[in-house]
C-alpha cells in the first residue's frame, strides 16, 4: 500500500484571490503597511502566525496572536461577500476521486489550513471521506517540519518511504524530504518549477492529468509484495 499526501491551498483549490485580500484587510486593519500580493502568495502554506511574521518581520512576537484573530475575522468576511472563489483546479476533482477509488493507493491533506478550512473546501465540492488522514496548521507545527507527514503515516500504517507529497510550495517539498517522503511539484500554484526541483522535487506537473499519470507511474514502480517478504527475511 502506498499513501499520497495532497497540499491544498495552491495545489487542489485556487485561494489565492481570497487569501491574498483577507491579509491586505488584516494588515490595513491593524494599521500595518499593505502586504505585496506577490510576497502573500510567497507564504501561502505557513502556520498564520509564522505568515504573518514572514511578511511583517518588525512585529513582536508578542503581537501575533492577535494578527491571527485579525487575519481569521477578516477573512470570515472576506469570504462571506462571495467576490473571491475557492474553486478546485481543473481536473482536480475527478482526479482525486479515480485515485480515492483505488485499492492500492490511500490519499491524505497536509495543510497549512485550519481544521474548520479544511472542512468547508471538502464540504463543498464533495469531498467528504476521501482524505483519509488529515493534518493541518491546529495540529502540527508548521511546515517544513516533518510532523504532517509523519503522523499521516503513522496513523494509517504506511512508511514515509512509500509515500508522495504533493505541493506548490517550497515548503511542500521540503517537509517532504524532511520526513523521508518523495516529493512531486504542481505548476499552478505559489512556487515556480525551478524552485521546487532546486529543493527536491521529483519532477513538476503542468496539469492535473500529468499529475495522475505521474501517480500511476510512481505506483507502477513499487516493489512486489513478495519481493519485500524475502528482502525482510534475509
Amino acid at each position: 500500500m502506498r499513501l499520497v499526501l495532497f497540499d491544498c491551498d495552491g495545489t487542489l483549490a485556487d485561494t489565492f484571490g481570497l487569501i491574498v485580500e483577507t491579509m491586505r484587510r488584516c494588515f490595513v486593519e491593524s494599521g500595518l503597511p499593505e502586504p505585496d500580493a506577490a510576497a502573500v502568495r510567497g507564504i501561502i502554506g505557513l502556520s498564520l502566525d509564522l505568515a504573518i511574521h514572514r511578511l511583517a518581520p518588525t512585529v513582536p512576537e508578542a503581537e501575533l496572536p492577535r494578527l491571527v484573530l485579525a487575519y481569521k475575522d477578516a477573512f470570515h468576511r472576506v469570504r462571506a461577500e462571495g467576490v473571491h472563489s475557492e474553486a478546485l483546479f481543473p481536473g482536480i476533482e475527478p482526479m482525486l476521486r479515480r485515485l480515492s477509488a483505488r485499492d492500492d493507493l490511500l490519499i491524505g491533506m497536509v495543510t497549512g489550513k485550519s481544521r474548520r478550512g479544511v472542512r468547508v473546501i471538502t464540504e463543498l465540492h464533495g469531498l467528504d471521506g476521501l482524505f483519509l488522514a488529515v493534518r493541518t496548521a491546529d495540529d502540527c507545527p508548521s511546515k517544513p517540519h516533518p510532523a504532517m507527514v509523519l503522523e499521516c503515516c503513522t496513523e494509517l500504517g504506511v512508511a514515509p518511504a512509500d509515500t508522495l507529497v504533493i505541493g506548490d510550495a517550497v515548503y511542500d517539498i521540503q517537509m517532504a524530504k524532511a520526513a523521508g517522503a518523495m516529493a512531486l511539484g504542481v505548476d499552478w500554484g505559489a512556487g515556480s518549477p525551478n524552485e521546487l526541483l532546486f529543493h527536491g522535487a521529483e519532477a513538476v506537473a503542468a496539469t492535473a492529468e500529468g499529475l495522475e499519470a505521474w501517480i500511476e507511474d510512481w505506483l507502477a514502480s513499487a516493489p512486489d509484495p513478495a519481493d519485500r517478504i524475502v528482502l525482510s527475511a534475509v
